[in-house]
């Protein structure tokens, strides 16, 4: 059998039934305070865990259960078919408050969840906290439920008016195709069918995804005697293991996972989608708390702002309710995001206010960080935590307040919310804003793995919209404005100093100012300069085909030198006889930096040929007689001392030879060269 995990959560008004259907679905009741049993209410989360198996059914009617659905196929029971390969569906239940004083508990236990079961009284209809659970649903990205019509004993004469009147309160949502079952747990009408409808919707919904990017949104903290500080919640993005290390942000704190269940089991690893309770080392109770994000410490920083797109909900138009209201500019309101809640002031960059039905980028800024990712979905609800104002999904998890209204900045965020689902866009609107970025960083804090954002980056280098540079990729763009202005800088050194090898590498840095923003751009820019038509001089730069030129007044210097050190190639003049005066001084220079002169020592410059052509007498005469004192070399070369002891020893710094007491001998290395 194959085995899934999903997240299952109840939805829907107070004393509307939603935990008697989960204590009658799994068998455990998820009302677990005792303030909870005294108002026969629940107050905060409950959680609860229901397996079911499937013949993987194929139903004569499509999961949406909507008008066009074939009849059911003869010669089978209920309209199903069965198929060859068995599944089972492991489903985390978190049972949620229908209380309009709870919203914030009920808005913490479906931020990561696959499937809402949508739970609606019979006798009472549609209520106001119905309406405010299907919106934050909506806000969150929920598209895939299943109604469960409950009490249904008590209106069995209008069963077809109460599924109609759900039905128009449905119609145009993310949701409005969903299966409705009637039911009730005091006949126990309908609890077999809707234990045959959520396999079914289920066998069609994908499963979270394992992007290697594990967060654990933690809603229980407690302390068990003799185990420590645990803590709970819905593990979204990756798998965390038994003995790993983690990191509780937003705090920063690292921890140690010592043991992990799921669903009362110890197991080694917990997956994507289980609901998942850490037992974490040296953390005490005060040091985790609801809201906290267990997660890995390579996955980046919190931040307290963020970049969002913000919706306001086309269904606020009706009635008085607070939430109809503008959402204004600058307004203090609560975020809810995972499993907590921050306060935090809005900030539109191109509007003064958000009304029903309207969308629009704006910006967060809470009073204490937060741990978020590109793509994640929240909900924004008033301070007086009265109403549900609007939803969004964070765009730039690293937003600067500085920058915030930027036009750059804006056009970013326009880019980026058209398409912040796809990764190859996501990645080409980051370059085009930030111009260049580490592989390692870029897009570290989104839902996207490492594999696909490397895909992206492939696919996208080969259509030349970005530069991969080593370790860094860049937009291309950028890149090729960086370079241009690398290498003006380069031609500009080689026509106003023309007898210079190449501009120093410390000036062409200076030259393009601020316009790198990482410390490795330098080196990777030089190094892509370098494999076309620029190549390295010591601690410059040149063209390739840039070849040194005397200027005009110091021609007649150089040909002077020249035609010394040709004439007297192996007994050249000492450097202060060779360049007496200021423009011979600055010719011999030149000589020395273009290569054709050698400076031996501080006393001594040779030409260029002369050196190799007395390396080239040296190293034959070692070769073939072993060693050689300094006479015996100096007779070979027919020169003086003066000259022979400090070639020498050039040739000692140079690793060809080496000195043995009064001799020389070529390094073994050098021997057979």
């Amino acid at each position: 059998m194959t085995g899934k995990h999903f997240i299952l959560a109840t939805a829907g008004h107070v004393d509307h039934g939603k935990s008697a259907l989960v204590e009658a679905l799994t068998g455990t009741d998820p009302e677990r305070l005792p303030e909870e049993k005294a108002r026969g209410i629940t107050i905060d989360l409950g959680f609860a865990h229901l397996e079911l198996s499937t013949l993987n059914l194929t139903f004569g009617v499509p999961p949406s259960g909507g008008p066009s659905a074939e009849p059911p196929k003869s010669g089978t029971p209920n309209g199903l078919t069965f198929n060859s390969q068995p599944s089972t569906f492991s489903c985390g239940i978190v049972d949620v408050p229908g209380h309009e004083d709870f919203v914030k508990n009920m808005v913490a236990g479906v931020g990561s969840i696959d499937l809402a079961l949508l739970v609606v009284a019979a006798d009472d209809g549609w209520m106001p906290q119905t309406e405010e659970h299907l919106q934050i649903l909506t806000y969150l990205g929920v598209t895939r439920a299943v109604v469960a019509l409950t009490k249904i004993d008590l209106v069995e004469s209008n069963e077809a008016g109460v599924i109609n009147s759900v039905r128009e309160k449905l119609h145009a949502t993310p949701i409005a195709e969903s299966p409705v079952v009637p039911t009730s747990v005091v006949t126990g009408r309908g609890l077999d069918e809707l234990k045959e409808t959520l396999p079914r919707v289920l066998a069609e919904t994908p499963t979270q995804r394992d992007i290697g990017k594990p967060r654990l949104p933690v809603d229980r903290v407690f302390t068990l005697r003799g185990v420590g500080t645990v803590v709970t919640g819905t593990l979204t993005g990756g798998a965390l293991s038994r003995g790993q290390m983690v990191v509780i942000q937003p705090a920063g704190k690292p921890a140690r996972i010592r043991t992990i269940q799921s669903h009362n089991r110890d197991v080694e690893s917990s997956q994507p989608g289980t609901r998942t309770a850490l037992n974490l080392v040296d953390v005490g109770i005060e040091d985790v708390r609801r809201g906290d994000v267990i997660t890995l410490p390579e996955l980046g920083a919190t931040n307290d702002t963020l970049d969002v797109w913000l919706e306001k909900s086309s269904r606020l138009t009706d009635g008085k309710s607070l939430a109809k209201r503008p959402l204004k500019d600058g307004a203090l309101v609560r975020v809810h995001h995972g499993s907590g809640q921050g306060s935090a002031r809005i900030y539109f960059p191109d509007q003064k206010q958000l009304s029903p039905g309207e969308r629009a980028l704006a910006q967060l800024r809470f009073d204490s960080p937060v741990f978020a990712f590109l793509g994640d979905r929240f909900i924004v609800r008033d301070w007086a935590e009265q109403a549900t104002l609007a939803g969004g999904v964070v765009l730039d998890a690293d937003a600067s307040r500085s920058n915030g209204r930027s036009e750059r900045q804006r056009k970013f965020l326009a880019r980026r919310a058209e398409s912040w689902r796809d990764v190859a866009a996501s990645v080409e609107t980051q370059l085009k804003r930030d111009g260049v970025a580490r592989r390692s960083s870029l897009l570290l804090k989104s839902r996207f793995s490492t594999a696909e954002i490397a895909g992206a980056v492939e696919k996208l280098a080969a259509k030349c919209d970005i530069i991969p540079a080593g370790e860094l990729v860049a937009d291309a763009g950028w890149w090729n404005a960086i370079r241009q202005r690398a290498t003006t800088a380069i031609d500009g050194e080689h026509k106003a100093h023309s007898d210079h090898a190449g501009l120093p590498l410390s000036s062409l840095r200076t030259a393009l100012g601020g316009e790198l923003p990482l410390p490795e751009v330098f080196d990777a820019l030089v190094a892509d300069l370098c494999r076309t038509e620029f190549v390295p001089v010591g601690v410059a730069i040149k063209r390739a085909t840039h070849r040194p030129a005397l200027p005009p007044a110091l021609q007649a210097a150089g040909a002077k030198l020249r035609a010394v050190l040709e004439d007297r190639p192996l007994d050249p003049p000492s450097r202060k006889e060779l360049a007496q005066d200021a423009p011979t001084q600055q010719a011999l220079r030149f000589l020395i930096q273009s290569g054709e002169a050698i400076e031996v020592n501080a006393e001594l410059v040779m030409g260029a040929k002369a050196v190799a052509g007395a390396t080239e007498i040296i190293r034959n005469y070692l070769r073939e007689h072993h060693k050689a004192t300094v006479s015996e070399l100096r007779q070979a070369l027919g020169t003086s001392r003066r000259v022979v002891v400090p070639l020498l020893e050039k040739l000692d710094r140079d690793g060809l030879t080496q000195r043995q007491g009064d001799q020389r001998v070529l390094r073994p290395q050098n021997i057979s060269k």
